[in-house]
C-alpha cells in the first residue's frame, strides 16, 4: 500500500509508526537518559532545565512536522478527488458521444 503513496506521505507514515513505538522507552522528557540507554546528546543526558527545554523544543518540532505532513496528506487526497472528478466528467462526455453515435445509427435505419 505504501508504495503507491508519494515519498513525503510514505515518510510520514513510517516516521509516525517509529515515534509511536519508541515513546514508551523515553521516560520523562528532559530528565536525563531514557530507559533505552541512549540519552540523545550531552544536554539531554545532563537533565535539568536545559534538558527539559531541549525536549520541549524537539516535541514542538515533531508536532509541527506532523501537522505539515498531515496537511500534505490531506492535500494529496484532495488532489486525488479532483482528478477523479475530472475523469468522471471525461468519461461522461465519452458516454454521451457514444450514445449520440447510437442514435445516429438508429436514425439511419
Amino acid at each position: 500500500m505504501s508504495r503507491f503513496l508519494r515519498p513525503g506521505v510514505r515518510a510520514y507514515l513510517i516516521n509516525s509508526q517509529l515515534r509511536m513505538s519508541s515513546d514508551h522507552q523515553m521516560g520523562e522528557l528532559g530528565k536525563g537518559a531514557g530507559k533505552g540507554g541512549g540519552g540523545g546528546g550531552s544536554i539531554r543526558e545532563a537533565g535539568g532545565a536545559m534538558g527539559k527545554k531541549q525536549a520541549a523544543e524537539e516535541e514542538m518540532y515533531f508536532r509541527r512536522r506532523e501537522q505539515e505532513q498531515l496537511a500534505a496528506l490531506k492535500q494529496h487526497h484532495q488532489d486525488e478527488i479532483e482528478h477523479h472528478k475530472k475523469e468522471i466528467e471525461r468519461m461522461q462526455r465519452e458516454i454521451d458521444r457514444h450514445k449520440g453515435k447510437i442514435r445516429m445509427l438508429k436514425h439511419d435505419d
